[in-house]
């Protein structure tokens, strides 16, 4: 629906394409028709030959800083499984709890909800804690 003397305006580059290609096909296709587009963030205008060339430097350094995030997201995944597995909610019980909770409930004389009160935790936590132990 775009047509000749409209503006795309844009609150970032990057939010424009996927990647590099992406964005310079989708600056490049408005720009052969004579569509001009500008970005909020870098302050941008694509109407004269320093506002695309401007676009592309950006549009390249927004892709840099991608795939540098990128990197560090993945290095910092590696690493904490170099640490072993640590992370998520605590568990409500602690084995000492788990180990009474599976007597209990072997001696037959409590339900689970009774011994989630005994232990302070709820119904659910217990069968957990149950089929943990069962396992």
């Amino acid at each position: 629906m775009l047509r000749e003397g409209y503006t795309v305006v844009v609150w970032r580059l990057d939010r424009l394409g996927r990647s590099l290609r992406d964005l310079i096909d989708r600056v490049e296709d408005p720009d052969a028709r004579g569509v001009s587009l500008r970005s909020f963030h870098e302050t941008l205008d694509s109407s004269s030959a320093g506002g695309r060339l401007i676009m592309h430097v950006f549009a390249s350094l927004a892709e840099i800083e991608r795939h540098l995030i990128r990197e560090r997201t993945n290095a910092c995944l590696s690493a904490a499984r170099a640490r072993g597995p640590v992370g998520g909610r605590p568990r409500s019980l602690t084995s000492d709890q788990e180990t009474v909770a599976r007597t209990m409930y072997d001696q037959g004389s409590l339900t689970v909800a009774e011994i989630g009160t005994a232990l302070g935790a709820g119904r659910s936590t217990v069968y957990r804690a149950l089929g943990r132990a069962h396992s």
